[in-house]
């Protein structure tokens, strides 16, 4: 059985032994229960909860430091309508995305208006954060600002394998190698589409849009197939 897990902003010299406050973030505890803790960036500890009044504090009995897997996954999500975004980013951090970037793509329809980004980036960085903690995770994906497509070119130049998907490809995703190492960088169309321009763009780089079956899958839950289908052959195996 996996143990709750919660965060915490640092473990820096934890070892077995340490007592250590613990913020439930309204989760109940009590004194006896294991639990784990994370920093989000590759330590986890664990530990028995001790006292739970005035503040929860944990015994730690092991603390360990993992690497982060290979390869790196970094998703390229155009911005989707109404909430579906947090979804998507859900989703995505549950099947194991190291980065997620969302993209101001040219067809993204209303995107985030400019004085609401601060608050629904941070939304996405939550959302990223709790699902990270729910799926046991010690190193949380990283949510980046949001990038245009002249910023999205250069990720795909720089990945080791780039990856853009498109229903109307004529290349299955299937046919793509991928490595034991290195960095995948997928984009993720808006409902729209990508723009013949943006395809251009990114083909001139040597990212050549592929597809992934005969459904179109919408924004918030393709890039989690694709990421599936691809892992599938490398960190799963």
């Amino acid at each position: 059985m996996t143990l709750p897990t919660f965060y915490r902003r640092s473990l820096d010299g934890a070892s077995a032994g340490s007592l250590l406050d613990l913020d439930t973030a309204g989760r109940p505890v009590l004194a006896g229960d294991e639990v784990a803790l994370t920093d989000g960036a590759g330590t986890t500890a664990t530990g028995t909860v001790t006292v739970t009044e005035p503040t929860p504090a944990v015994s730690l009995t092991a603390v360990r430091s993992a690497p982060q897997e290979t390869p790196r996954v970094l998703v390229v999500l155009a911005i989707p309508d109404g909430d579906r975004g947090e979804l998507a980013v859900e989703m995505l951090t549950e099947v194991g995305v190291d980065v997620i970037v969302p993209w101001a793509a040219s067809r993204c329809g209303t995107g985030w208006p400019a004085e609401q980004a601060p608050g629904t980036l941070a939304g996405w960085r939550d959302t990223a954060r709790d699902a990270a903690l729910e799926a046991r995770r010690s190193w949380f994906p990283e949510v980046r600002d949001v990038a245009d497509t002249t910023e999205v070119v250069g990720l795909l130049q720089d990945a080791s394998v780039p990856v853009v998907l498109h229903d109307a490809a004529s290349g299955p995703l299937a046919d793509i190698p991928v490595p034991g190492r290195g960095e995948i960088v997928i984009v993720v169309g808006p409902e729209d589409g990508i723009s013949e321009d943006e395809l251009a763009a990114f083909a001139a780089v040597g990212a050549e849009p592929v597809r992934m079956g005969s459904s179109v899958l919408r924004t918030s839950t393709a890039g989690v197939a694709a990421t599936a289908a691809l892992l599938a052959r490398s960190r799963w195996r």
